[in-house]
């Protein structure tokens, strides 16, 4: 199977020249790795390693991908063909070779498209798809991941990405595709694909400003590092800060649009080392916060200046400052709404949903991935049962306002640096605030680890993984008994020997241990990278038990999976 995809790559008329070479080059391992599956889509569409082969993105894989989507906008009708399709792109090798041929795909089969004139956020790419009235939308990135990868993003007529009962159909129809090969754009129609690019920057801008609360804060004893890690939010973030009049110094060397990614170990703010060079210049500047935003820009990370030394933050715990600063700003001026409702994850921390309990805000949980998120907005939109006031994940992405349906690190960074300003005043530091949530509603750390298992073997290695959790459940974890499980692939909770459903969930595949303590542990396999994820919410009565109870539970699930 794998040699005969080999030969028909290598030897198909179409191939392209680049991707010619790379296959005549490779050795059998590489081999076996780009050809022993198709590349899938997964909670953040389709992403994987570029290069040759039907396991990675490559302009056929692509072609194959747009076919099928280009047969789900057609299946909307002819009104949809009219409405077309928003395209945008991020900083990444071929990332705008890629988003010009999806047009001209599209645009081969009578679709119009609305192509960015240059690299923009994916947040942006997602208000483009409402403001233009689009049928839907595709975005080229591979959000976080390294320079090796690029991804392709769908998204549905509300801007947000596809959920699994869309997905399913776009995916069906890439699957007919036979020859992806045999896809040829000589027949695009060069009159349906516009360029579009300020007038939409600029609708997006008045909507991101419109989230400020206290737009007049004193802004003036906050200084502010800000790295795009060469990715999209360069712009944006720079124009927002400019026009409200914060204090920023960006880290210069990383504000170039570089696909190499050449000044910094890493573009995922999840990631210590993608602090290192603006904590350089935090010290320098004497700053009091870094912000960090992953190439596409949905997903901010911070490190606040405290007693000193600077201190990185969790997403679930920036989130957790953000719930704190939000909800108490609504209720203090009296704009929380009665219906109120936030949402984040199976795998986000408690401590978020302790703070909207306070502010009498209602808490649904989805499975990872923002488009599930979005789905629940666009619902609420319709039918007016509760009103959204703020969503986010664990993987440091949040929503302030729906204006966009997916992660939107532009409207968290003015934000976080609002937040700051305010607490400020109050001679407070974001990890005081923090602290004083730990103080007031219990100490919660969270943690999150990964194992890397690429390939076929690895692939395989992680079904092992979740098929051995299931099959010897854990009684214990670090000798703290498990009180409960969810399944979130059987849809089922089990405690104290009886199973209930789980509803409002699609089926995945997740497990969710809750122990003794308060604490729970939360396993994954990714759906952008190779990795099984472990993910660890502990409760403690001080951080330092916090932590030591962390490494014993890590330990435990690494013991546990040999």
């Amino acid at each position: 199977m794998i040699l005969e995809q080999y030969n028909r790559w290598v030897n198909h008329p179409n191939i392209d020249p680049a991707l010619k070479e790379e296959l005549l080059n490779m050795d059998e391992k590489t081999k076996n790795d780009a050809f022993y599956t198709n590349i899938e889509f997964g909670t953040a569409g389709m992403r994987g390693l570029l290069g040759a082969g039907t396991n990675r993105i490559n302009v056929h894989t692509i072609r194959k991908a747009n076919v099928g989507f280009a047969n789900y906008i057609l299946s909307l009708g002819e009104d949809a063909k009219d409405k077309g399709v928003a395209i945008g792109y991020d900083n990444r090798h071929m990332s705008y070779e890629f988003a010009m041929d999806s047009a001209k795909v599209l645009s081969s089969f009578g679709i119009t498209t609305y192509v960015f004139e240059s690299l923009r956020p994916t947040p942006e790419l997602s208000f483009a798809v409402r403001h233009l009235g689009c049928a839907g939308g595709i975005m080229i990135t591979a959000s976080h991941n390294p320079k090796e990868y690029n991804g392709y993003k769908l998204y549905d007529e509300k801007g947000c990405q596809l959920v699994p009962a869309l997905a399913s159909k776009v995916i069906a129809l890439v699957n007919a595709v036979e020859d992806e090969l045999a896809i040829k754009t000589d027949k695009a129609d060069e009159s349906l694909i516009h360029i579009i690019g300020k007038e939409v920057d600029e609708e997006y801008y008045k909507n991101v400003l419109a989230i400020q609360l206290n737009p007049d804060v004193n802004k003036d004893d906050i200084k502010i590092i800000f790295t795009p890690q060469h990715g999209t939010s360069n712009i944006p973030v720079k124009e927002i800060y400019d026009r409200t009049g914060y204090h920023y110094v960006a880290v210069e060397e990383q504000c170039t649009p570089d696909p190499d990614f050449s000044n910094t170990p890493t573009p995922n703010p999840e990631e210590p080392s993608s602090y290192n060079l603006a904590l350089e210049y935090a010290v320098r500047e004497d700053a009091d916060i870094v912000l960090s935003c992953d190439p596409d820009a949905d997903r901010m990370g911070v490190a606040v200046k405290h007693n000193g030394e600077y201190v990185l933050l969790t997403g679930n715990q920036s989130g957790s400052v953000l719930i704190e600063y939000i909800f108490s700003q609504l209720t203090e001026k009296g704009r929380m709404p009665k219906n109120a409702v936030m949402f984040n994850t199976v795998v986000t921390s408690d401590l978020g949903e302790k703070i909207a309990s306070k502010y009498g805000v209602e808490t649904e949980k989805t499975l990872t991935g923002f488009k599930f998120i979005g789905e629940k907005v666009a619902k609420y939109e319709v039918t007016h049962e509760k009103e959204y006031v703020f969503g986010y994940e664990e993987s440091y992405g949040s929503l302030i306002s729906p204006f966009v349906r997916d992660k939107d690190a532009p409207q968290a960074c003015l934000m976080l640096a609002e937040a700051a300003c305010y607490y400020h005043a109050q001679g407070k530091t974001l990890v005081d605030v923090l602290n004083g949530l730990y103080a007031e509603l219990g100490t919660y750390q969270e943690s999150q680890t990964s194992l890397s298992l690429a390939g076929q073997e690895g692939a395989m290695r992680i079904k092992q993984i979740m098929a051995t959790l299931r099959e010897h459940t854990p009684k214990e974890i670090a000798k703290t008994a498990v009180v409960a499980y969810e399944d979130y692939k059987t849809l089922k909770r089990v405690e104290n020997g009886q199973e209930t459903d789980l509803n409002g969930f699609t089926n995945s595949d997740v497990l969710k241990f809750y122990l003794k303590d308060g604490s729970w542990v939360a396993v994954r396999p990714s759906g952008t990278e190779p990795k099984c994820k472990f993910y660890y919410c502990v409760k403690g009565n001080s951080i330092q038990e916090a932590k030591e109870k962390t490494e014993a539970y890590q330990k435990a699930m690494s013991d546990a999976i040999q």
